[in-house]
């Protein structure tokens, strides 16, 4: 019986920063090697939201922020200026700065010897409990300047991990005529730091940092000044939650953020966050993703496949079906044969998604193994394609494949190919998508038989279908389907604009003069593929009207 999920706690974060001679700098502490939590690392000022931070007493003394504000910024029903007091606490009691303003107005300032010695004074009696800091505020007529604080990020600690904490980050820029200082206890070192030199430190392995922190910093060290950092805090509104997993790779345990590509499919292998999932793709390697689906990812690396070709194993035993059997590579079909009979079954079915050069010739050495039957559509008369694909069965859009134990729904998705189609695992609502979908780029629309508009249609339809999962010809499985089909919708849509643009501006063109315009986003080695896909672009504007080919060039084109 698995323990129950800790429940991540209320806290908050405020990061410091100030102009320093290069650009912004950040505060951080370093944290004693007794802490119960991150231990060693270096960190923003933070802790646990306390029952007093929610208090009328504490609210009672906020300056610059109502309730109904604070609650919209952190999209809560309620209790969001605790956050908010949480952090302005938190930041005096660690570092010793202190948001706040007098009985005039006025920022506090700490520096000249007899207010710096009783502010001294006051965090150690903060911190031994001898005084609250709302009394603290009352004593010196402190009014909290919350409206210095700028959000910044919404953070969940990990499943798994033995303590977790639901923590609001802010920001703002240090109060002047300050001058912080570890306490001495929970933090033993204080600097200003820039962002840069941090995450240079860190990735050499002399600056520990915690996921969050180091992406936090990624973020700092994009801004020349804290007043272009503090418009951008401002203008941000609402973000996250993010939602870190642990997982394994080959150096041990990682953390990954929501854009990792394995971030989805470790959250479905490991939904108590035990560290188990891995967090790449190895040939070879077989993952399980399902009851009865299994992923066996070829050994064909490279710029267009990715970590291989991925062919997927559905069945418990028995007869079993291999979705994409991948190139003709003896070893991956002896793999796929290999794990077929160590689920005591037999390869009765081979489905292809469509016949490129890396998805279906093994299907012919996988036939002459076990006799199964091959079902796909056949192979375009034109070049990358496998000649030696002969189907059997050709299932019609909407067809449901009878296996043992399940059924595949055939959904005919012309546009990276004429025969390319993908198939839904019904009860589990994921989706094999072989090229139509991948992870991380987007596919090359290679004319003749690639066109444009089928594939973006391809794309409008699977909006209607109920998925759960994409399970691609290369890479992890994709989350949130939907929402990653209108991305590639949108980035379409984009790349047609900035293309059209480009013929505005440099045309009558050829493909080698609208390359660099119209990619200019793209590294030169990625200029071949793209051309395909630019004239795929092209040839969709010409159909609709809004460009043509050169009557007496006819390898230039122009907007109409």
């Amino acid at each position: 019986m698995s323990a129950l999920p800790v429940i991540p706690r209320p806290a908050a974060t405020l990061i410091p920063v100030r102009d320093g001679p290069n650009g912004v700098e950040a505060f951080m502490l370093r944290r004693s090697h007794l802490a119960n939590f991150a231990a060693n690392a270096y960190v923003f000022p933070g802790g646990t939201v306390d029952a007093a931070d929610a208090g009328a007493e504490a609210i009672a003394l906020c300056n610059g922020l109502d309730e109904d504000a604070a609650n919209r910024e952190l999209d809560l029903a309620a209790g969001a200026l605790a956050y908010r007091i949480c952090a302005v606490r938190e930041c005096f009691e660690e570092a010793g700065l202190l948001f706040a303003c007098d009985r005039n107005g006025e920022p506090v300032a700490l520096d000249a010897p007899v207010a710096h010695e009783d502010y001294l004074q006051l965090r150690r009696r903060l911190n031994a409990r001898e005084l609250s800091f709302v009394e603290l505020c009352r004593e010196r007529g402190l009014r909290l300047a919350l409206g210095q604080l700028a959000y910044f990020g919404h953070w969940i600690t990990p499943l798994g991990m033995p303590r977790r904490y639901d923590t609001r980050f802010f920001i703002g820029v240090a109060p002047p005529d300050q001058t912080p200082l570890h306490d001495g206890e929970e933090t033993v070192q204080h600097l200003w730091v820039e962002p840069a030199i941090a995450l240079a430190r860190h990735r050499a392995g002399d600056f520990p940092l915690l996921f969050a922190t180091a992406t936090n910093l990624e973020l700092l060290s994009s801004f020349a000044n804290c007043e272009a950092l503090m418009a951008h805090a401002r203008a941000a509104g609402k973000t996250g939650p993010h939602l870190p997993r642990r997982a394994r790779g080959k150096s041990g345990s990682r953390v990954l953020g929501q854009d990792d590509p394995a971030y989805a499919e470790v959250g479905k292998l490991d939904p108590e966050g035990l560290g188990a999932a891995s967090s790449e793709i190895v040939p070879g390697t077989v993952t399980v993703l399902a009851p009865a689906l299994r992923r066996l990812t070829a050994p064909n690396p490279g710029m267009m496949t990715g970590p291989g070709t991925n062919s997927y194993l559905l069945g418990h035993g028995g007869d079993l079906a291999v979705i994409d059997p991948g190139p003709a590579i003896q070893t991956h079909v002896k793999a796929l044969l290999d794990l077929a009979a160590s689920l005591n079954g037999r390869i009765r079915w081979i489905l292809t998604t469509h016949t490129h050069l890396d998805h279906s010739p093994a299907a012919q050495l996988l036939k002459q193994a076990t006799g199964a039957e091959l079902i796909g559509m056949p192979p375009p008369p034109f070049e990358r394609q496998d000649p030696t694909f002969k189907p059997e069965r050709v299932p019609a859009h909407g067809e449901r494949i009878e296996l043992t134990g399940c059924a595949l729904r055939a959904i005919h998705t012309p546009g990276h190919a004429s025969n390319h189609l993908c198939y839904l695992l019904e009860q589990e609502k994921l989706l094999f998508t072989g090229d139509h979908v991948m992870q991380g780029s987007t596919v090359v629309i290679n004319p003749p038989d690639g066109e444009m508009r089928a594939y973006l249609a391809s794309l409008r339809a699977l909006l209607e279908e109920d998925l759960a999962y994409l399970a691609p010809g290369h890479g992890f499985l994709i989350g949130q389907p939907h929402a990653e089909i209108e991305r590639l919708l949108r980035h379409r849509a984009g790349r047609e604009n900035k293309i059209a643009e480009a013929l505005r501006r440099v045309g009558p063109a050829t493909l080698d003069a609208l390359l660099p315009v119209a990619y200019s986003d793209v590294p030169a080695r990625l200029y071949p593929p793209a051309s395909r896909s630019l004239l795929a672009h092209l040839i969709k504007l010409e159909a609709e009207g809004s460009a043509s080919r050169d009557q007496h060039e006819p390898a230039r084109w122009r907007m109409n």
